[in-house]
């Protein structure tokens, strides 16, 4: 077990206090605007719980999406309604995140009242790191703590991961506790084999992940349209597949340190798939069909990866003591090209000696619709997209790096 190097809620004396939390409740909304998935905001809970039975006056602030000034749609007032639902208490929403507005509706809540401030995102000082603006947010607050609860946007230096704790004295929360110390775990002291699994669209996007994972994993598969491009790299034609052609430096660099550990037995390593299903148009009615590397035609595009490749996956993880996982290995989004990441999913949910680590963003979108025990199924679910990636690279957070050091 990785131990957290920052004060949390725990180590400091926040009983009776006002503590204002940064959460991440930027939440996936359907066509309609209504929150399409609560994880998020369920993930946020122990930590609200804590401070709850603590006496404080807790008061959150988020944001959502990225609204051009105050757009309704972006309004975190739905998140209030969802909040109130799951802690069975109600969540007093203000229609802004500083001013007196603010400072009234705090002064006026009771012990125990949970607030949730409007959309930081309404303001560009925000994005910007604003030290006025982190002021303002202290001052309309009143708060005595900060509690950085938010993984998802603690690799963001902003006005409410980092200029706010210039501002207030600020510790971590219980969510960020353990997402920084399962994933650094995972990195660092993981139970072996460790298998590292990675999808997703582009090798641009997760560079310095991989590069860390040929260091620390046993095995590396490779699937999604990234998957595309190492297969290209390789010389095999992908049709009309999506791929990244100005990766070739990238990928020199990573098969010579890949050689460099495990010798000649690179592909058992770099694991590709053998076969990919594909279909000439991208849309709901588009038949899965299989098909061998050699076998693509020039007007199909690889979609998933093939019926041989789920099963040598499945063959490669069975024996895992911990299974990382980030990137769905095809086009998810439709049914017929979900095939690869639902049989990962279904192995790594009944592999119980397994820990399974789920990278966050469209990986954790897709294990929480596919779950019918809403991600209890694995591990750990991450929260964080850019975060987790981050964090596995092994690079510093800002949101992390700002707030109070533990004792040593």
């Amino acid at each position: 077990m990785v131990g957290f190097f920052k004060l949390t809620i725990r180590d400091v004396p926040l009983d009776n206090q006002v503590v204002l939390v940064r959460a991440d409740y930027n939440v996936p909304l359907n066509s309609k605007g209504e929150i399409d998935d609560d994880l998020r905001i369920k993930a946020s809970l122990p930590t609200l719980q804590y401070l709850h039975d603590h006496n404080c006056k807790i008061v959150i602030m988020s944001h959502l999406g990225r609204p051009e000034g105050r757009d309704p749609q972006f309004s975190l007032e739905k998140v209030a309604a969802r909040l109130s639902e799951l802690l069975d208490h109600h969540v007093e929403f203000v229609e802004d995140c500083i001013g007196d507005k603010v400072t009234q509706a705090i002064k006026k809540s009771s012990a125990h009242s949970i607030t949730l401030l409007e959309n930081l995102r309404y303001y560009k000082e925000e994005e910007a790191d604003d030290h006025e603006f982190a002021k303002k947010i202290a001052l309309a607050t009143g708060a005595r703590y900060f509690v950085q609860d938010g993984f998802g946007v603690v690799h963001r230096a902003h006005a409410s991961t980092h200029a706010i704790t210039l501002c207030i004295p600020s510790v971590s929360g219980l969510l960020l506790e353990r997402e920084y110390t399962t994933i650094t775990g995972a990195m660092q002291h993981p139970a072996r084999p460790l298998v590292a699994v990675m999808g997703g669209a582009k090798i641009s996007d997760k560079i310095a992940v991989i590069e860390q994972f040929v260091k620390v994993a046993d095995k590396i598969i490779i699937g999604g349209a990234m998957a595309n491009t190492f297969l290209n790299y390789k010389g095999v034609n992908m049709g009309a597949s999506k791929l990244e052609s100005d990766q070739s430096e990238t990928l020199d660099r990573i098969y010579k340190a890949a050689h460099e550990k495990v010798g000649d037995a690179v592909d058992d390593f770099l694991i590709l798939p053998s076969d990919v299903a594909v279909a000439v148009d991208i849309n709901e009615d588009a038949p899965r069909k299989n098909v061998a590397l050699d076998q693509i035609a020039a007007d199909e595009k690889a979609l998933d990866i093939g019926d041989a490749s789920i099963e040598r996956n499945i063959r490669e993880i069975a024996d895992a003591k911990t299974v990382v996982w980030n990137g769905t290995l095809g086009y998810a989004e439709l049914p017929a090209f979900s095939h690869g990441s639902a049989r990962l999913a279904l192995s790594l949910a009944t592999q119980p000696d397994t820990t399974s680590i789920i990278g966050g963003g469209d990986t954790a979108d897709f294990v929480l619709k596919w779950d019918s025990a809403d991600g209890a199924s694995f591990s750990h679910v991450s929260t964080g997209g850019g975060a987790s990636l981050e964090l596995m690279a092994g690079d510093k957070l800002p949101g992390i790096e700002s707030l109070l050091d533990a004792r040593k």
